[in-house]
C-alpha cells in the first residue's frame, strides 16, 4: 500500500488548521511593510568620490626600470646677480716688444751720450784719444805682471801701439818710460802682444832689442817714443788702453 497519498492529506490538514488559527482581527488597522508591499523604485545616483587617502607604504616587489627623461621644460627667468668674487692675484706684466725696443734705444742713446761726456773729460784731464782708443795712466810704477793686472781690473789692456799716431799718443800720456803690452817670453826674439798676435808696427831704438844679460823679455817706450826691451821685473809706468764703440 503506498504512503504518498496519506502524507499529502496530512500536510493539507495541517496547513488549513494553521491558517484558521492566525487569521487576522478585522478590528486592527491594515498595514503593509514597504519592502513587502511597495513596488521597487529607480536606482539612485552614483555617490561623490571620497577624500584621497594617505600614501601607502612602498611595495615589497622589485623596482621597475627608470623611464626615459621627460621633455625639456621652458627656460626659467634669469636669477639675481651673485655677490662679487674676491680679487685675484696680480697677473704678469704684459709684453710689448715695440715698447721694449723703444726703451732699449733710449737707454742706449742716453748711455752713449754719458760715455761720450766721460771720454771727453778723461781725454782733457788725463788721457789721449786716438780713433776708438783712449790711453790713460795712473802715474804709478810697477812690474810688468802687476801693470797687466791693473789694466785688466778696469776692463782694459796694456797699451800696444798699432801705428805711429798711437805710439805718439802713448808717449804724450806717459812722457816715456812706460811698459807696453809686448813680450817675447814664449819665443826669444819673437815679440807678440798679450793675445799672441805678431806685431804689425815696431819702433825699436837703435841696437834694440838686444836681450841684455839674457833676461829682457818685456818692452818699454822711451821719452823719445822709441822702444827698448827690458826685464819684466823692473818697475815702469802703467799705461792702459781703453777701446770704445764708434
Amino acid at each position: 500500500m503506498s504512503l504518498f497519498p496519506s502524507f499529502s492529506l496530512l500536510l493539507l490538514s495541517v496547513v488549513t488548521t494553521s491558517y484558521s488559527a492566525i487569521e487576522p482581527d478585522e478590528s486592527l488597522p491594515k498595514t503593509c511593510p514597504v519592502v513587502t508591499c511597495a513596488s521597487p523604485g529607480l536606482p539612485g545616483r552614483d555617490g561623490r568620490d571620497g577624500l584621497k587617502g594617505e600614501k601607502g607604504e612602498p611595495g615589497q616587489g622589485l623596482r621597475g626600470i627608470q623611464g626615459p627623461p621627460g621633455k625639456l621644460g621652458p627656460q626659467g627667468n634669469p636669477g639675481l646677480p651673485g655677490l662679487p668674487g674676491s680679487m685675484g692675484q696680480k697677473g704678469d706684466p704684459g709684453v710689448c716688444p715695440k715698447c721694449d725696443d723703444d726703451l732699449a734705444l733710449l737707454e742706449r742713446e742716453a748711455l752713449r751720450s754719458e760715455l761720450d761726456r766721460v771720454k771727453k773729460w778723461l781725454t782733457f784731464a788725463l788721457g789721449k784719444k786716438v780713433g776708438r782708443k783712449l790711453y790713460l795712466t795712473n802715474g804709478q810704477r810697477t812690474t810688468f805682471d802687476r801693470a797687466k793686472a791693473q789694466c785688466s781690473h778696469f776692463q782694459a789692456s796694456m797699451a800696444v801701439p798699432m801705428n805711429a799716431e798711437e805710439n805718439e799718443a802713448i808717449m804724450y800720456v806717459t812722457k816715456g818710460d812706460a811698459f807696453l803690452g809686448i813680450t817675447d817670453k814664449e819665443t826669444e826674439g819673437h815679440f807678440v802682444d798679450l793675445t799672441g798676435r805678431p806685431l804689425t808696427y815696431q819702433n825699436w831704438n837703435a841696437h834694440e832689442p838686444n836681450n841684455a844679460n839674457s833676461g829682457e823679455d818685456c818692452v818699454i817706450i822711451l821719452p823719445e817714443g822709441m822702444w827698448n826691451d827690458v826685464s819684466c821685473s823692473s818697475s815702469h809706468l802703467v799705461v792702459c788702453e781703453f777701446e770704445f764703440p764708434v
